[in-house]
């Protein structure tokens, strides 16, 4: 079922226990080197002619030397720092993606030594390899989905089988500490669901930190999800242990198959709901919640909100009807590239396409486009990045926020934008931000507007101001309502000064 290595030579350096230990505690102090090192153990066991028992031993000690350095990394990645260049930012993910890859190849080299029957394959070791190998998969599609790399869906189908596997030998519910740092109790079942979970919540519309903050929340309210063969109202979705798919919503139920599973939140819903009630209240994370970080609430609750819509018997649904079309789009991207795009930062209206991205634009609604860019090759591409786009034959700019980010391949990608503005307008504003330019999105009929300003203007209790038609106009800052790396939309009480 899994079969998937050769052999190895039987001298390996981590045969004896002495020499596994002198290994391992030699690592190189430098955490991304040392998980580059304990990638290539996990690759190199994989291929070693050792006794099944021996080598989950040498296993889960190498997977269990990795978790500090992970996490450290993780956070590297997840929160970078002005320091962190593109370069090292990029080679951090390709070795937290790399371990995980080679770690779960590895746990799934030895559960075939336990389907084939090999001997010395210690069934108590069963249960924490199966979970281990499972968490190692589902890591793998995480952080695809952290970078918006193309899903591999082999990493699925040997995910899928693993827990088959589970289950023909009884063990999905067998109670596991799953590392010995941290107490971390679950099963084979509880890995499984916490992959399937996450996958099913669409994280493509994620921003990265927010993929991160879901996970967690996934693995806090893990038990009580529900896993059963057969439908229910309550089981939201399904999968198919058999095939090389990621978990779909049960909007049709499957083909009949021995090998379908059905799933959903079960009670985990209202424990979503109430958490979300209580940090929007108090605007404070409880302590029982375990992030691994002090997250902004903000970032928290977007994060619950997203899962909680996902979680909701009634599905998702488009606000606003899609066309299909054929057409182009000048996109400009960041911050300064929408300032630049309308005139500002001393640029021309008349602006440079060369030096923008080409989109083919596939669908369009009141709401806004879904695009394909062919040459998706830059790392700024990813969920809540603010652009300026330009219609194919037109003059005029439309300002929008990428919605969701799905990878096709190393070099294209399928991309859901929400139209923030039809008719942006540049202003440079005076009073509490002097000097700064920002982009007027439009105004509603209670007086408020939406301005898009550079991140760190905004600040409660200092107004702006700007000439609007020859007349001075006072904007009272209310609230922040998005954040972006580079830019935050605030919303204002407009007020025109008397002369």
């Amino acid at each position: 079922m899994l079969k998937m290595f050769g052999g190895g030579g039987a001298d390996h350096p981590m045969a004896d226990a002495k020499e596994a230990k002198r290994l391992l505690d030699e690592l190189p102090a430098q955490d991304a080197k040392a998980l580059e090192e304990l990638a290539g153990w996990h690759e190199s066991l994989a291929a070693a002619d050792l006794k099944a028992d021996l080598r989950i031993q040498r296993q889960l000690a190498v997977d269990e030397a990795a978790q500090a350095r992970m996490r450290k990394l993780a956070r590297e990645v997840l929160t970078p720092s002005a320091k962190t260049s593109k370069f090292q930012d990029t080679l951090n993910w390709t070795r937290l993606h790399e371990y995980w890859r080679q770690a779960g190849l590895s746990f799934a080299r030895s559960i075939d030594s336990f389907l084939q029957g090999a001997k010395g394959a210690d069934k108590t070791l069963l249960p924490l390899t199966v979970s281990r190998a499972l968490r190692c998969f589902a890591q793998q599609i995480k952080w695809q989905h952290v970078r918006y790399a193309p899903t591999d869906v082999n990493v699925w189908g040997v995910l899928n089988r693993i827990y088959a596997f589970a289950e023909l030998r009884g063990v999905t519910e067998a109670r596991v500490n799953l590392y010995t740092a941290g107490g971390v109790e679950s099963s084979p079942r509880q890995e499984f669901l916490k992959a399937q979970m996450l996958g099913a919540c669409s994280p493509d519309s994620l921003q990265p930190l927010e993929v991160e903050i879901a996970e967690r929340v996934i693995n806090d309210l893990a038990p009580s999800f529900v896993l059963a063969a057969q439908p229910d109202r309550e089981l939201l979705y399904w999968t198919d242990l058999a095939l090389s798919t990621a978990p779909l919503r049960s909007l049709r139920e499957p083909k009949p198959s021995q090998s379908v599973r059905f799933f959903g939140p079960g009670s985990a819903a209202a424990a979503l709901a109430a958490l979300i009630r209580k940090i929007d209240t108090t605007r404070e994370v409880p302590a029982a919640v375990n992030l691994g970080a002090n997250y902004d609430p903000d970032a928290v609750l977007s994060a619950m909100g997203h899962l909680a819509v996902y979680w909701d018997r009634e599905p998702p649904e488009r606000r606003h009807p899609r066309h299909s079309v054929k057409s182009r789009l000048v996109v400009a991207h960041g911050f300064n590239g929408v300032i630049e795009a309308l005139g500002g930062n001393g640029g021309s209206l008349d602006f440079n396409p060369a030096v923008a991205e080409n989109w083919a634009v596939e669908n369009v609604s009141a709401g806004g486009f879904g695009a394909v860019a062919r040459q998706a090759k830059a790392d700024w591409l990813k969920v809540g990045t603010l652009i300026a786009m330009q219609p194919d034959g037109g003059p005029n700019w439309v300002i929008g926020a990428v919605r969701r980010v799905s990878r096709v391949s190393k070099d294209e990608a399928r991309i859901g934008i929400e139209t923030l503005s039809r008719s942006p307008a540049l202003s440079r504003f005076s009073g509490g931000a002097e000097g700064e330019q920002g982009v007027m999105l439009g105004s509603a009929e209670t007086g408020e507007t939406s301005i898009a300003l550079r991140a760190g203007v905004f600040t409660r209790g200092r107004n702006l101001e700007a000439a609007v038609d020859g007349k001075q106009h006072v904007y009272m800052p209310q609230e922040v309502d998005e954040r972006g790396d580079d830019y935050e939309i605030a919303i204002f009480r407009e007020m025109i000064r008397d002369s």
